[in-house]
């Protein structure tokens, strides 16, 4: 079987990290080589840079410096793991990926979506997933369950980029859903106000298609 790479994305708090390990899970269990990771981070490397970019006491950050930052983790984490992974055949599973710094940065930001993508072709050397979940949810929602949760990485509190405005999320969530219509073949979108379980027979249902078209063809 041909390697499959398959992303999650969605606003923060949109619940995308617990489908991951669900599906992951489910795959082990079916016999599937998998592996997870995540953005930024998934290296040596690139958790360091993850620690740069997101610790909320970096407040001087600038926006070029993010979107450089984010690329580099990109660039470490595609060409040390996920391109070796998917040449022995196996599933990689990652929490956010190129789309997010489109979102985050193009329409987050503000900042010209053609120099982003650019910039993130070059670190990932054009690798697209196979499929993306795109989990729909408001950013209002999104902040009461981040506030909520038990295993934030900053003492409980919110990163740099969850700390930012609820309009700020607002313009991310548009940039996923503009995403999600340009690209709808690969993106499936999911509204993320279903139960776990609910969401995650919709995933399980079509990553499992996913993987027996993919069977086929190789």
């Amino acid at each position: 079987m041909n390697g499959i790479f398959i992303t999650f994305e969605g606003p923060d708090g949109s619940g995308k990290t617990t489908q991951l390990h669900l599906l992951a899970d489910f795959l082990i269990n079916q016999g599937y080589q998998v592996i997870t990771t995540r953005e930024p981070g998934g290296t040596n490397i690139s958790n360091q840079i993850r620690e740069i970019v997101l610790n909320p006491t970096h407040k001087e950050l600038i926006d070029r410096t993010e979107i450089l930052l984010y690329a580099a983790s990109r660039a470490q984490l595609v060409h040390e793991l996920i391109l070796p992974s998917l040449k022995k055949g196996k599933i990689v599973l990652c929490d956010r990926y190129i789309d997010a710094s489109i979102a985050y940065q193009a329409y987050g930001l503000g900042l010209d979506r053609k120099t982003v993508e650019q910039i993130n072709h070059f670190a990932s050397s054009h690798l697209q997933p196979l499929r993306t979940y795109l989990l729909n949810i408001s950013p209002e929602v999104g902040r009461t369950r981040l506030m909520n949760r038990e295993n934030a990485d900053y003492n409980g509190g919110l990163d740099r980029i969850e700390q930012k405005e609820i309009e700020y999320h607002q313009k991310v969530l548009e940039g996923f859903l503009d995403l999600a219509e340009e690209q709808s073949n690969r993106i499936k979108k999911i509204n993320a106000n279903q139960s776990i379980e609910t969401i995650f027979q919709m995933i399980k249902e079509d990553a499992e298609a996913i993987i027996q078209n993919n069977r086929k063809e190789g």
